[in-house]
């Protein structure tokens, strides 16, 4: 019964595209480069069509920062999996800051450069490691333990 459970939590770590280097991950990881060139290729679009800013909104609030956490080497502990769930949104908007910057200072900015260059660095960073997470590092975080079952108490 407790294997069961083990391969079920397993199981769902990797759909979460946190497993280190399964199916799962690699399609996460190419989601994730994929989506911002989707997210370039709608600009074309006509219009302010729902099908045109809501791409391009999902890519830019979450792709760099998915792109930058994931995938981690290790199994991560729900503590760890919540931390980069909230820290997807912020690492992404910051990046998107410090990719329009340089746009703006040498007045080349526009959606279609910034999504290029935002979708460019994406797809860069999904080819390297994740970035450690803090709760992933230490033992007992995230009320699980760490993947190997360790809860950081010493006898």
């Amino acid at each position: 019964m407790d294997s069961a459970r083990h391969e079920n939590v397993t199981s769902s770590a990797a759909a979460l595209g946190t497993g280190g280097g399964s199916a799962a991950s690699t399609r996460f990881r190419l989601l994730v480069a994929v989506s911002g060139w989707v997210a370039l290729a709608v600009t074309a679009l006509p219009g302010p069509a729902p099908l045109r800013w809501i791409p391009v909104l999902i890519f830019v609030l979450f792709g760099p920062g998915c792109a930058a956490l994931y995938p981690q080497p290790e199994r991560l502990t729900l503590g760890a999996r919540l931390e980069a769930f909230a820290l997807a949104a912020p690492v992404s908007l910051s990046l998107g800051v410090l990719t329009a910057t340089p746009l703006f200072l040498v007045k080349a900015f526009s959606v279609t450069a910034f999504l290029f260059w935002l979708a460019g660095f994406t797809t860069v960073v999904t080819l390297l490691p994740g970035l450690p997470l803090p709760a992933a590092r230490r033992p007992g975080a995230g009320g699980g333990g760490t993947a190997d079952g360790d809860t950081g108490s010493r006898p």
